[in-house]
C-alpha cells in the first residue's frame, strides 16, 4: 500500500510503519528490538511474569508479596527492554543490568524484613532509608524510560512538596516531613508506591493485557475489521460507519487508543479516501474511533480498573456505569458520519465484495464469545480477576477452532511475552503514581486542594466542575490517561464530592476527561498517529478529532450537574420506565443536536444562529439543570419541566432550519 504525504510525496508501507511506530513509542516507550539469545532471555523473563500473574490470579498470593514482586518484575523488564537514551537502543548496557539488580535487591530486602519491616515505617533505620531511597530513584528512572520525563518530574515535585511544605503559607502549607518519614511511607507501607494503583496493576490490568494479547494473536483484531466491513456491505459510503463499528470492537484486543487508531487506519484509510474523506477529516475520525477503545466495555482502559479500587466497588459496576456513556459516544460519532456523507457528498465507488458475513462468522465468530465471556463470568458470580483468568483460558482454547490462528506453543509464548511487555509503561506509571497518592495521604493535599477549588468557584458546582475538567485536561496533556486519572482522582475529586456529587459520578467525570485529553489540542498522540497514516496535518487532524468527539465533552457534566439524569446514565437503577425514557431520549437527541452544531450541517449547511441554538438546545437536553439554574437566577421562578422546555427549543430550531433550507431529513 502507498499513500501521499502532505507535500505530495509517496509514502511506502515501510514509511507508514516507521511513522506510526514513532507515535506508539511516544505512548509506550521506545523499546529495544533484540535478536538471538538476548531476545530469548527477554522473552523468557516476560513469559515468566505473565505465568506468575496467571498463577496469582488462580491461587492465593499474599498482597504483601504480590505487589512488590510485580513492581520488581516491571522494573527489571523496563531496564532491560528500554534504553537509558535513544543512542543506546537495541543493546543492553552494563548499567541496565546494574539497575535491574538494584531494583531486585530493594524488593528482596523488603520481603526478608517480615512484619517488623512494615511496623517501623514511621521510624525507619538507616538501611531502610538507604534501600528505600535507592528504590524510589530506580522507580523514577524506570518510569522515565517507559513513559518519558513528565511523570517522574511530577513525582519529584510532590516529594519536594512533602519535604518543604512547612515553608508554604496556608492553605497549601503543612508541617513538613523528614526524608526518613517520607521513605517509610512510600516504601514500607501499602499506602505509597505499593498502594491501590499497584494493587490494580498487579491483578486486573496485567491480566486484561494478557487477555488482549491472546485476542490479538489469535486473529481477533483482523476478524473485527473484516466483520465491520462485511456488516456494512462493503459500500464506500459505509467507510465511516465501518470505522465506528470496528473501533468499538477493536477496543478489546488493543486496549489502547493509539494502537486502535493505527491498526484500523492502515486498513480503512484508503477506502475512506476513495469515498471522499479528506486526509485531515479521515485522520480525525480514526483518532476519535480509537479513543472510544479506552471507553468501551468490557475491557475499557487501565484507569477504569482503578475506579473500582478507589470506590471499593466491583469491576462489573464500572462496566455498567460506562455502558450508556459509551453508547452515547458512539451514537455521536455515527451521527457525525451520517452528516459527513451528506456534507461531503460522498460517492459510491466500485469495491471488492466483502467476505460473506455468514462464512466469516462461521470461521472466526468465536472471538465474540471470547470477548463477552468476561462479563458472563462476572454475572454468574466470579470475581473480576477470576473472570478474566477463565476468559483468557477460553480464548486460548477457542483459538484452535481456526487452525490458521491457533495459539500453538511458539505463538503462545510470544503472546504471553507481549502480555507482560504491553503493560510495562502502565505498570511503572501506576507504581510512580503511588508516590503522588502517598504524598496526598501524608500531607492532606486532597482536602486542601478541594477547599481552594471551591473557594475559587464561590461554592458553585458548575464552576467547580469546569475548573476540574480544565485541571484534568491540562494534566492529561502531559501524562498518560492512567496517571492523569490517578493524580486528579486524589486531588480534584474531593472538591466535587464536598459539593454533594456522588463519589462514583465524580470519579467517572475525571476518568472521561482524562481519556478525552487524548484527542485534545495541542498535544494528542492518537490524532498525530492518524495524521502519519493519512498524510494530513497533525494539528488540523487534532482539531478534526476534537470536532468528532465534541458532543462527548459535555456528557461528563451530566454525571455531576444533573442528580437524576446522572444517576440514570451511570447506574441504571431506581428510575421509573417513563422517567428513564425521557432522560435517555433527551440525552440521545442532545448528542445528535450537538453533532449537527459541530458539523455545521443538519439538512443543509447551518447558519451561525442555527449553530448556536443547536449547541444550546443540545447542551440543555443533556444537562437540563443548567436551564433550571439560568431561569431561576434570572426570574426567581423554578421551572419543573426543564427537559420539555429544552425539547421544545430543539424542535423550534429544527423547524426553523427546515423552513429556511426547504429540505427533508435524509436529503443529500
Amino acid at each position: 500500500m502507498t499513500d501521499t504525504g502532505r507535500n505530495g510525496e509517496a509514502l511506502s508501507e515501510e514509511d507508514l510503519r516507521r511513522k506510526t511506530e514513532e507515535f506508539i513509542e511516544q505512548e509506550e516507550g521506545a523499546a529495544h528490538k533484540m535478536t538471538g539469545w538476548v531476545a530469548n532471555v527477554l522473552v523468557a523473563l516476560a513469559v515468566s511474569m505473565s505465568l506468575f500473574h496467571l498463577y496469582a490470579a488462580y491461587s492465593i498470593v499474599p498482597t504483601q508479596t504480590l505487589r512488590p514482586v510485580h513492581v520488581a518484575m516491571v522494573m527489571v523488564l523496563s531496564f532491560l527492554m528500554f534504553p537509558i537514551a535513544r543512542r543506546f537502543r537495541h543493546r543492553i548496557m552494563v548499567w541496565d543490568i546494574a539497575f535491574s539488580l538494584l531494583a531486585v535487591a530493594c524488593i528482596v530486602y523488603m520481603l526478608m524484613g517480615g512484619d517488623d519491616f512494615g511496623d517501623r515505617n514511621t521510624l525507619p533505620n538507616q538501611w531502610d532509608i538507604v534501600f528505600g531511597a535507592v528504590f524510589i530513584v530506580m522507580l523514577l528512572e524506570a518510569t522515565r524510560r517507559t513513559s518519558g520525563w513528565i511523570m517522574p518530574l511530577v513525582c519529584v515535585l510532590f516529594l519536594l512538596y512533602a519535604v518543604f511544605g512547612n515553608h508554604l503559607d496556608a492553605p497549601w502549607g503543612h508541617r513538613g516531613y523528614s526524608i526518613g518519614r517520607i521513605v517509610g511511607h512510600m516504601y514500607m507501607t501499602l499506602e505509597g508506591i505499593f498502594g491501590p494503583a499497584v494493587d490494580v496493576a498487579s491483578t486486573l490490568i496485567i491480566l486484561f493485557t494478557i487477555f488482549g494479547a491472546v485476542l490479538q494473536h489469535s486473529g481477533a483484531g483482523r476478524f473485527f475489521i473484516d466483520f465491520s466491513f462485511s456488516a456494512m456491505g462493503g459500500k464506500a459510503t459505509g467507510a465511516g460507519r465501518t470505522v465506528v463499528l470496528a473501533s468499538f470492537l477493536l477496543g478489546g484486543p488493543s486496549g489502547s487508543g493509539v494502537a486502535t487508531t493505527v491498526t484500523l487506519g492502515s486498513v480503512a484509510y484508503p477506502i475512506m479516501a476513495k469515498s471522499g474523506y479528506g486526509r485531515n477529516a479521515a485522520g480525525g475520525l480514526l483518532a476519535a474511533g480509537g479513543l472510544g477503545a479506552i471507553l468501551s466495555p468490557p475491557v475499557l482502559g487501565a484507569a477504569a480498573f482503578l475506579i473500582a479500587e478507589f470506590l471499593k466497588i466491583s469491576y462489573l459496576d464500572v462496566i455498567i456505569m460506562a455502558s450508556i456513556p459509551t453508547v452515547l459516544f458512539y451514537f455521536g460519532l455515527l451521527v457525525m458520519v451520517e452528516l459527513d456523507i451528506r456534507k461531503y457528498r460522498m460517492r459510491e465507488i466500485p469495491m471488492p465484495p466483502p467476505q460473506k458475513l455468514t462464512a466469516l462468522l462461521r470461521r472466526s465468530g468465536f472471538h465474540f464469545f471470547s470477548l463477552v465471556s468476561i462479563v458472563v463470568f462476572m454475572l454468574i458470580g466470579f470475581s473480576p480477576v477470576l473472570s478474566v483468568f477463565y476468559a483468557t483460558l477460553i480464548a486460548v482454547l477457542m483459538s484452535f477452532l481456526n487452525p490458521a490462528e491457533a495459539l500453538w506453543p511458539r505463538r503462545l509464548v510470544r503472546t504471553l511475552a507481549d502480555g507482560s511487555i504491553g503493560m510495562l509503561n502502565v505498570g511503572a506509571t501506576c507504581a510512580a503514581a503511588g508516590i503522588i497518592v502517598g504524598t496526598v495521604t501524608l500531607t492532606g493535599l486532597g482536602q486542601k486542594f478541594s477547599v481552594i477549588v471551591i473557594d475559587y468557584a464561590g461554592g458553585s458546582l458548575v464552576l467547580t466542575a469546569i475548573f476540574t475538567s480544565l485541571v484534568v485536561w491540562i494534566v492529561g496533556l502531559a501524562v498518560p490517561v492512567t496517571a492523569s486519572y490517578i493524580i486528579c482522582a486524589v486531588i480534584a475529586a474531593p472538591a466535587m464530592i464536598k459539593l454533594g456529587v456522588p463519589d462514583y459520578a465524580a470519579h467517572m467525570f475525571i476518568f472521561y476527561y482524562a481519556v478525552l485529553s487524548e484527542v485534545s489540542p495541542p498535544t494528542a498522540l492518537s490524532p498525530f498517529a492518524a495524521a502519519a497514516i493519512t498524510g494530513g496535518n497533525p494539528y488540523v487532524t487534532t482539531l478534526q478529532s476534537w470536532k468528532y468527539t465534541m458532543p462527548a465533552f459535555l456528557v461528563p457534566f451530566a454525571f455531576v450537574l444533573d442528580p437524576f439524569g446522572g444517576t440514570l446514565l451511570l447506574q441504571l437503577d431506581n428510575v421509573g420506565w417513563i422517567d428513564g425514557a425521557i432522560v435517555l431520549f433527551g440525552a440521545f437527541l442532545g448528542i445528535a443536536l450537538m453533532a449537527g452544531a459541530a458539523q455545521g450541517w443538519v439538512l443543509a449547511r447551518t447558519n451561525r444562529l442555527e449553530t448556536i441554538l443547536l449547541l444550546l438546545a443540545g447542551t440543555l437536553l443533556l444537562i437540563p439543570s443548567l436551564l433550571e439554574s439560568l431561569i431561576t437566577a434570572l426570574t426567581g421562578f423554578d421551572i419543573p419541566y426543564e427537559r420539555a422546555v429544552a425539547i421544545a427549543l430543539a424542535v423550534a430550531v429544527l423547524l426553523m432550519h427546515r423552513l429556511r433550507t426547504g429540505r427533508l431529513l435524509g436529503a443529500a
